[in-house]
């Protein structure tokens, strides 16, 4: 089984303690125009405690559990806090694979490999936190096994 680079841990606790500040900023400005006065002056400071708390601890576990493995005939991810996923992509329902960078994957050299299937909407999946090169070698190592596989049934 394959783990994501560890930078990934950084940009998961970033994004959290920015949720936490702009919600703690919101709950600040509900202190100011329509709180009633024996609601406490530190609410907001304990919005963001607590938020930013559950967002690094979730962003922590998610990283331990976080899995991924390319086996012979399919892309096997395992993934979740809360709520285990396992998902299987056989290699005959693979459409094409994509790698991807957003802006914050970008200022911390992490690339995704996103893999697009055959079936319902939503059904395609991303590993996220890769290096580049690894990310290129994902995607290119996935269309290769998904052209080989394309005389086969799917499962």
């Amino acid at each position: 089984m394959n783990r994501l680079h560890p930078r990934i841990r950084l940009l998961w606790i970033a994004r959290a303690l920015i949720t936490a500040a702009v919600l703690s900023g919101v709950a600040l400005a509900a202190r100011l125009t329509v709180a009633p006065p024996w609601v406490p002056a530190w609410t907001p400071a304990a919005v963001f405690v607590v938020l930013a708390t559950l967002g690094v601890a979730s962003a922590v576990l998610r990283y331990r559990v976080w899995r991924y493995e390319v086996r012979e005939d399919s892309l096997y991810l395992e993934r979740g806090v809360l709520t285990r996923v396992r998902t299987v992509v056989p290699f005959v329902r693979v459409q094409h694979v994509d790698t991807s960078r957003s802006p914050t994957e970008r200022a911390v050299g992490l690339a995704s490999t996103v893999v697009y299937t055959a079936g319902s909407r939503g059904a395609d999946v991303s590993v996220p936190g890769l290096a580049l090169d690894d990310a290129d070698d994902l995607r290119e190592r996935l269309k290769r096994l998904a052209i080989r596989s394309e005389g086969e049934d799917a499962v």
